[in-house]
C-alpha cells in the first residue's frame, strides 16, 4: 500500500538502523576501554563476580607485603645468629688457648682482651638486629606473625629467639672472663653449649622464613590466577570486536541507504497522478 501518511518502510530503516547505531556504540566502547564489561550496566552479574575478584587481589597484595616484610625481618634475625655463630667459635678459640696451663700472663691478658672484645661485640649485633622496627633476637618478640589470607584471619607465625648474653641460648655471661687457665678450661664448654644452642636457634629462624617464601610464592601465582579470571570475564576480544566494528559500519551504511530509499517512497505516489 502506497501512502502519504505513514511510510512503514521508512519507520522499520529506522529501526534497524538505530539498532545498528547503538551497537556500533558498544562495540567502539569495548574497543576504547578494552572491557566488554567496563561497569555494571554491561552486565551486572559478572560485573559484581569481577569487582569481588578485584576486591581478592587487592587483599593478597596486602599479604605479599606482608609476608616480604616477614621474610626481610627473619632474614635480618639469620644474618645476626649467624655472626653470633661465627663469634663463638672464635670465643672457643680464644678460650681453648687460654686454658693452656704454660701459657705466660701477657699472652693470656692478651687473648682476654680479644675474648672480651668479641664477647661485648655478641651485644651490639642483638642490639642492631632489627627491621623495621622488629628485633627477633633481642627476646623483645616470641611470635612474629605475617598475614597469609586475604581476609586477614589467618597468618603465619616465626618464633623469636633471644641470643642475647646471659640467656637461655647465649649462655656466656656478660661479665665472662679467661683471664685465668680455670677460668678459660670451664669456658669452653659453656661456649659448645652456646654454639649448639645458637644453631639450633638459627635451624628454627630458617624455617619460619621458609615457611613465609612458600607463602609469599603461593599468593604471587593466586593473584596472578586471579587476575587472569577477572580479565577472561571482563576483557574484550580486540579481534572480535574488530571484525565486529567493520561489520557493524557495513550495517550502519546500508541502513542510512535503505533509509534514504525508504524516504523515497511516498513520491512515488506522485507519479500516479501525471
Amino acid at each position: 500500500m502506497l501512502s502519504v501518511n505513514t511510510n512503514v518502510g521508512a519507520m522499520t530503516a529506522l529501526q534497524f538502523l538505530n539498532q545498528t547505531q547503538t551497537d556500533l556504540q558498544t562495540t567502539q566502547s569495548h574497543i576504547n576501554s578494552g572491557l566488554k564489561v567496563a561497569n555494571a550496566k554491561d552486565n551486572g552479574a559478572v560485573f559484581a563476580i569481577a569487582q569481588n575478584m578485584r576486591g581478592n587481589i587487592a587483599g593478597y597484595s596486602a599479604v605479599s607485603d606482608s609476608l616480604n616484610r616477614g621474610i626481610s625481618t627473619v632474614d635480618v634475625a639469620i644474618s645476626a645468629g649467624q655472626s653470633i655463630s661465627d663469634l663463638l667459635n672464635e670465643l672457643k678459640g680464644k678460650a681453648l688457648a687460654a686454658a693452656d696451663a704454660s701459657l705466660d700472663t701477657a699472652s693470656r691478658n692478651a687473648l682476654d682482651a680479644d675474648f672480651t672484645a668479641l664477647r661485648d661485640q655478641i651485644t651490639t649485633i642483638v642490639q642492631n638486629a632489627s627491621f623495621n622496627g622488629t628485633n627477633l633476637v633481642d627476646g623483645s618478640v616470641a611470635n612474629f606473625q605475617a598475614l597469609a589470607s586475604a581476609d586477614g584471619q589467618k597468618k603465619i607465625t616465626a618464633s623469636g629467639q633471644t641470643l642475647s648474653l646471659s640467656g637461655t641460648i647465649v649462655t656466656i655471661t656478660s661479665t665472662a672472663t679467661i683471664s685465668t687457665q680455670s677460668k678459660a678450661s670451664s669456658m669452653v664448654s659453656t661456649i659448645n653449649s652456646s654454639i649448639a644452642n645458637v644453631n639450633a636457634s638459627l635451624a628454627k629462624l630458617a624455617s619460619g622464613v621458609k615457611k613465609f617464601t612458600i607463602q609469599s610464592t603461593f599468593v604471587s601465582k593466586l593473584v596472578d590466577t586471579l587476575t587472569a579470571g577477572v580479565g577472561n570475564l571482563v576483557d574484550a576480544d580486540m579481534a572480535v570486536e574488530s571484525a565486529k566494528l567493520q561489520s557493524l559500519q557495513v550495517k550502519q551504511q546500508l541502513g542510512v541507504q535503505a533509509l534514504s530509499i525508504a524516504n523515497q517512497a511516498p513520491s512515488i505516489t506522485l507519479s500516479l497522478f501525471r
